[in-house]
């Protein structure tokens, strides 16, 4: 009995390093939108009158947001710092790049991997910090990197205003490949069934395999996509900076529905969050909107008071939302109305990152705002 009990222990035990290392899980919200995926929604428990349980000064502009694994919540800003902190605010190490930092950092197998806006691509030990080696872009890098694993091997993904999404060798940093797009790419690749799956500022939603770098399809959604869109059962939702917002058949390369708020058309800047049969996004119109994913139809609709570019993250059966005037909120998925808001006081640019009872969230002004139970 006591082997087998020891036994169980270690499965469970190689099971949740595994989630913390490569994935989301109840203590990990390793990337911007917490999976590779983007779908910018978790299952864990969280108050719904979540309290301020710490805040910390981090001195420069934050325009990127928090990421979350094994205890560290690492964040970079525009002074070009990357800091690593632990779950009590407490700051574990910093490290100084070259230039302005605005992507979101991701955390994969006890590294952190950020991009700056020299076009540097940073691959840091998430114990202290120290440099494994750099890769270098020929622009501006403004999105968080994504993962692919195959076999044995494990590929980061990462768009460039240079026009390239670049695929990079995560063991020693060296080029895989660069698939050329024809303009800035400014979100992050999704990564779904071999396929990295990105907007940009051509106009199109590019489907691009990993293992060759090669096009597998261009669709063209007609303008500049400052976002990053989830993708799900081979479906893609993206928002557009004509104020569109449409549901892309991957396979069919064509759009199932498309809204728009004709009276009032505002870019949709923030990334999309997806659960079951809803999705949501905010809007620079001040909106926060969820619709059916299925059919488009809009459910509901709620003025946030000012410009949404901080992408919603879904909580269970709640939304929490975020604006450039700096207010939280917690919204019901099912109608949207309020269960609880908090104002900052300062524009909130990124999403919060979540994990169980436990929510990090960015202000422009550099303060990094952690509320929970």
């Amino acid at each position: 009995m006591r082997i087998l009990y020891l036994f169980i222990s270690i499965i469970i035990s190689i099971f949740v390093s595994f989630g913390t290392a490569n994935g989301q899980n109840s203590v990990s919200w390793p990337n911007f939108r917490g999976s590779q995926d983007l779908l910018g929604t978790t299952n864990v428990n969280f108050p719904d009158q979540p309290k301020l349980l710490w805040s910390v000064q981090l001195g420069d502009n934050i325009k990127s947001a928090a990421v979350i694994s094994e205890g560290k919540i690492v964040i970079g800003a525009t002074d070009g710092i990357v800091s690593c902190l632990d779950l009590k605010g407490k700051l574990l190490w910093q490290y100084k790049t070259e230039n302005s930092i605005e992507a979101p950092a991701l955390i994969l197998n006890h590294n952190v991997y950020v991009g700056n806006l020299d076009g540097t691509f940073y691959a840091l030990k998430l114990s202290d910090g120290s440099l494994i080696w750099k890769y270098k872009t020929d622009n501006e890098i403004m999105g968080s990197a994504n993962y692919w694993k195959s076999g044995s091997k494990t590929y980061l993904l990462v768009g460039s205003y240079d026009y390239n999404l670049h695929c990079v060798d995560v063991e020693t940093g060296k080029k895989k490949w660069a698939y050329e797009s024809d303009n800035f790419i400014n979100g992050a690749a999704a990564c779904f069934n071999g396929m990295a799956i990105f907007g940009g500022c051509d106009g199109f939603l590019h489907i691009v395999d990993i293992a060759t770098g090669k096009s597998d399809s261009k669709i063209n959604v007609a303008t500049y996509v400052a976002g990053s869109c989830p993708v799900s059962e081979k479906m893609a939702y993206i928002g557009d900076y004509d104020g569109l917002f449409s549901k892309v058949d991957i396979v069919n390369q064509k759009k199932s529905w498309s809204w728009e708020n004709k009276e009032n058309k505002q870019p949709f800047v923030a990334s999309a969050a997806l659960s079951g049969d809803r999705v949501v996004s905010g809007n620079r119109d001040k909106f926060v909107y969820c619709f059916d994913k299925n059919s488009g139809k809009l459910i509901w609709s709620v003025n946030s008071g000012n410009r949404v570019e901080a992408s919603p993250v879904i909580i269970k059966d709640k939304v929490l939302s975020a604006n450039m005037r700096g207010d939280l909120a917690l919204l019901k998925l099912s109608d949207g109305s309020v269960v609880w808001k908090y104002e900052v006081g300062n524009s909130i640019l990124h999403n919060p990152a979540v994990i169980e009872n436990l929510m990090v969230v960015c202000a422009l002004n550099g303060t990094v705002y952690c509320f929970g139970k």
